[in-house]
């Protein structure tokens, strides 16, 4: 690849924020190089391209490195505008609500949900109790309407996966791992239809797929993940 052309993006194969940008990648066509960070032991290159945060996704292009995955996936659709779809529609009003919706998923949903896994019995319940009622509101405030707006497509996108079916898939998409690991439902057909069939449909993607991880793998990680939350809270 072309050193003007060259895009590498450093990521880990756990983390969702570099798991979006992978896919936003994929989706625009646009080829890359791949670097796969150890995040228990972080690489001196990785502290040199994000000396802030010290953290995955990087994307390095042509030698220059932006960091934050929304910053990310923003910055390719923004230099890549003929590759692929957009991942943004053009209409600022649309725009604008697609870009609050991500943005309640990552701090509504994702943290709720991530200390529910770093939590045990009435906190862990409590947790998920709370994430089951933003995701109602996420169908009855946004995605309903966004849906309507997106006239007959599978995704809020149209017919391709744009910013806010990325943002979700990568918080939500494994979310039959996540109820075997915490043995209760997170998604719940009956109550939440229209999240649970587009949640179904975004998993469902070839891209999607060809990016998910090992049932076991992610479990272990799971597992890992709580022991180590309840030690530091232990000690």
């Amino acid at each position: 690849m072309a050193e003007q052309n060259r895009v590498v993006l450093h990521g880990m194969w756990a983390s969702p924020f570099a798991k979006r940008v992978e896919l936003a990648l994929k989706i625009k066509g646009i080829p890359f190089e791949y670097v796969e960070e150890d995040i228990q032991n972080k690489s001196p290159e990785l502290a040199k391209l994000n000396p802030v945060y010290k953290k995955v996704p990087v994307l390095v292009h042509n030698g220059r490195p932006i960091c934050e995955s929304v910053v990310i996936m923003e910055y390719i659709d923004e230099v890549w505008k003929n590759n692929g779809p957009p991942l943004l529609p053009q209409d600022p009003y649309r725009r604008s609500q697609i870009r609050f919706w991500a943005d309640f998923v990552q701090k509504q949903v994702f943290e709720g949900f991530f200390l529910s896994m770093t939590t045990e019995w009435e906190a862990q319940e409590k947790a998920i109790k709370e994430v089951k009622e933003k995701l109602k509101v996420l169908e009855e405030q946004g995605l309903k309407s966004l849906l309507a707006e997106a006239e007959g497509s599978p995704f809020v996108n149209g017919d391709e996966l744009g910013f806010l079916d990325i943002v979700t898939l990568t918080v939500l998409g494994m979310y039959e791992i996540h109820e075997e690991f915490f043995g209760m439902k997170l998604v719940e057909e009956e109550k939440i239809p229209i999240m649970y069939s587009w949640l179904n449909r975004l998993k469902e993607h070839p891209v999607a797929k060809e990016a998910g991880a090992p049932k076991e793998k992610v479990l272990a990680l799971l597992q890992f993940i709580r022991q180590k939350a309840l030690r530091s809270t232990a000690a």
